[in-house]
C-alpha cells in the first residue's frame, strides 16, 4: 500500500483558536448503560479550528459557502515545499528552490514544529502578491502550517482577497513537521456544510507512483 501522512493536528479542546474564537467543546447527549444502547455526543466549535478549508463566504458576503465550491482543488497531486526561513511573510523567493513544474496544490512547511497547543500571534503568512505568482504558475489550492494566510493583525486580509480574485482555494493548519519537501497527492476534502464559511478536513498525502 501507498504510504500515507495524516497533516491534520488533532481536535480537542486544546485546540489554540484565534481570540474570541469558539473553542472545541463536546458534551454526551446519549451514554451507552442501563436502557441507552450507543455513546452520542454533541460538538460545538469554530470551523476553523484544526485543518480547516475556508470557504469564499469567509471573507466576502454572498460568496459562495464551503458546501457549494467544487471539489476538485482539494483532491490531487500537490508540492510541500519548505520555508523554514521565511520570518513573518513567505515570498516568492523562499519558494523559487522548489518551483519547477508545479503541480496544482502548494503546501508550505514554515516552522519547525506547528504550534498544535498553543495559539500565537507570531505566525508566518503569504505575502500577497507570492499568490499572484502561485496563481500565474498554474497553482489553484495553497495552504500552510499555521493558522491563516494572512498575518494575525491584519484586517484587510489582502491574502484572502487575491485567493478570491483569482478563484483559489486555501488549506490553513497543516500539521507539516514530518513530511519532506517533494510531490504527493493530497486529500483534505471539506464537508458539504451548506451555510458555512469554512470546513475541517482530514488532510492526508499519499505518496506518488
Amino acid at each position: 500500500m501507498k504510504r500515507l501522512w495524516d497533516i491534520s493536528p488533532p481536535v480537542s479542546p486544546d485546540s489554540p483558536v484565534f481570540p474570541g474564537d469558539t473553542a472545541y467543546q463536546q458534551r454526551w447527549t446519549w451514554s451507552l448503560g442501563g436502557d441507552c444502547p450507543v455513546n452520542v455526543s454533541e460538538i460545538r466549535m469554530s470551523p476553523h479550528i484544526g485543518a480547516h478549508a475556508d470557504a469564499p463566504l469567509h471573507y466576502r458576503n454572498g460568496a459562495a459557502a464551503i458546501g457549494a465550491v467544487p471539489l476538485e482543488p482539494y483532491l490531487g497531486p500537490c508540492r510541500v515545499i519548505h520555508a523554514l526561513d521565511c520570518g513573518p511573510l513567505i515570498r516568492p523567493e523562499h519558494l523559487e528552490h522548489a518551483a519547477a513544474d508545479l503541480p496544482p496544490r502548494v503546501l508550505v512547511r514554515t516552522a519547525e514544529h506547528a504550534a498544535v497547543h498553543w495559539w500565537t500571534d507570531d505566525f508566518a503568512a503569504y505575502a500577497p502578491h507570492t499568490i499572484d505568482w502561485l496563481a500565474e504558475r498554474g497553482v489553484m489550492l495553497i495552504g500552510l502550517d499555521t493558522p491563516s494566510i494572512d498575518p494575525a493583525s491584519s484586517k484587510t486580509l489582502d491574502s484572502h482577497h487575491v485567493i478570491l480574485r483569482r478563484d483559489m482555494r486555501v488549506l490553513e493548519n497543516l500539521l507539516l513537521d514530518d513530511v519532506a519537501e517533494g510531490d504527493y497527492e493530497l486529500i483534505a476534502l471539506p464537508l458539504a456544510l451548506a451555510q458555512a464559511d469554512a470546513s475541517p478536513v482530514r488532510a492526508v498525502l499519499r505518496e506518488l507512483g
